[in-house]
């Protein structure tokens, strides 16, 4: 007996149609990513820009996805008789970010706010001292992503 196979042609399209929404789908979100990194590297850039000479960075990248209200807690211990430079920003690079640093009782030392949210700001510390560095969005901006560096004087 010879048996015939019968092919279900309407099986076989929604097959390849759900091949090819799926294919799409890792293509889309291979596009997001590299567009999210090319977004990171033009931050790195930007903040880089306010390291130079005679400011060494100390290596770390502070950073954080934030939706309106919320805010990233950074915490840094700032050593006596050196100078630091913070510097924040977000996408696009010349977009501001709210920071704020305070000390271990949460008293506030310092707020951007009150110096035109400036995109970065020089320390001198006479004492170590244990912080927290708060960032987060400037008002009507619903989402983004904020980074900070963190530099010393040589």
């Amino acid at each position: 007996m010879n048996e015939q196979k019968i092919i279900n042609f309407t099986s076989v399209k929604t097959k390849i149609l759900s091949m090819k929404k799926i294919l799409f789908s890792i293509i889309f979100v291979f596009i997001m990513a590299n567009s999210a990194h090319a977004q990171i590297d033009s931050l790195i850039s930007y903040c880089n820009a306010y390291l130079q000479y005679p400011y060494i960075s100390d290596g770390q990248q502070y950073r954080s996805i934030l939706t309106q209200g919320e805010v990233a807690e950074f915490r840094m211990t700032f050593f006596g008789g050196a100078t630091y430079r913070i510097v924040a920003a977000s996408e696009p690079a010349d977009e501001s970010v709210i920071f704020r640093l305070y000390d271990q009782n949460r008293n506030e030392l310092f707020s951007n706010v009150n110096y035109n949210q400036s995109t970065y700001w020089d320390f001198k510390f006479t004492s170590t001292l244990e912080c927290f560095i708060e960032a987060e969005l400037p008002q009507g901006k619903p989402s983004g992503f904020v980074i900070m560096f963190i530099g010393f004087k040589q």
